[in-house]
């Protein structure tokens, strides 16, 4: 990935599902200026995201939030209606915002991307996982396989993180 610890998030194109329907907002607007965790992955569905990943953090999202975490995103290369669909069926609920790259606008632009077209997916985002303060990077992990979920897991952020 090309972005790093203390630099500013591109404030890209994002979707949200909201009241049913697709909304497009920039990054800036959706997560604000405060503290916030952001953790990026392959794809809704797939195995170690359904898993470990967005269950980690649906299980640990109350103690992200006591450690002074205002809100916690979700972000996949998915439509805003497989990411809705997804969080509705992990309860979400109001715990973790599901947020839909599904152009790579944001993923690109971060260099996220990585080509997993020899497995019927398309260009996906590589998994990582920020801390991110006035819409600077405070703490960025990022996995060397997108299979693997141990430094961008809600366990390590607890640990180890915040």
């Amino acid at each position: 990935m090309k972005i790093k610890t203390k630099d500013q998030l591109p404030d890209t194109e994002i979707f949200q599902l909201i009241d049913g329907e697709p909304q497009k907002s920039n990054l800036r607007e959706i997560i604000g200026n405060g503290k916030i965790v952001l953790f990026g992955l392959p794809g809704a569905f797939t195995s170690t995201c359904s898993k470990l990943h967005l269950p980690g953090f649906v299980a640990n999202a109350d103690k992200i939030k006591a450690k002074g975490i205002e809100n916690i995103f979700c972000l996949s290369v998915n439509d805003p209606y497989v990411m809705n669909g997804w969080g509705e069926i992990n309860n979400t609920g109001d715990k973790i915002k599901m947020l839909s790259d599904p152009y790579l606008l944001f993923t690109k632009a971060i260099g996220a991307e990585v080509d997993r077209n020899a497995k019927g997916m398309g260009i996906r985002s590589n998994r990582y996982l920020m801390v991110i303060e006035n819409f600077t990077i405070v703490n960025i992990h990022v996995e060397k396989e997108t299979k693997e979920c141990d430094l961008t897991s809600a366990e390590n952020l607890l640990n180890n993180l915040i």
